[in-house]
């Protein structure tokens, strides 16, 4: 990693066991990982720990990742910013994803199936990456 000082990644996923196998890879991979199971918990770890980067489900219990990454954003000028990864099962054909993602930049919209977890930990380092 950059600097030798380890990036920080919250990982908010519902699915404890991907949750998990994500944590377990990022860690190798020499990321800080911090985890969270469903929106509310992740907006409040977020707002604490001010995380690099965050990988977001969007379907889940309590907050969905589109609602948590809005209040993220409204949140202050570290959480405007903070580069998000939505990962999810649905269809980015969806307007409303589409527009959500494209009004809270710097954001990004990958579809489980269509990544691998190889590929996933590669666009988490190019987001941290400075510019």
């Amino acid at each position: 990693m950059i600097n030798d000082k380890k990036q920080t990644i919250l990982i908010v996923e519902d699915e404890l066991p991907l949750l998990k196998v994500y944590a377990d890879r990022f860690s190798e991979e020499g990321f800080l990982v911090l985890k969270a199971s469903n929106g509310q918990e992740g907006l409040d770890l977020a707002i604490k720990e001010k995380p690099d980067l965050i990988l977001l489900d969007i379907l889940m219990p309590v907050m969905d990742g589109l609602t948590m990454m809005q209040k993220l954003r409204e949140n202050n000028t570290w959480g405007s910013s903070v580069p998000i990864m939505l990962l999810t099962n649905l269809s980015a054909d969806e307007k409303r994803i589409k527009k959500i993602v494209d009004e809270n930049q710097p954001a990004y919209y990958l579809v489980k199936l269509d990544w691998s977890l190889s590929a996933i930990i590669e666009k988490a380092k190019m987001a941290v990456l400075p510019h």
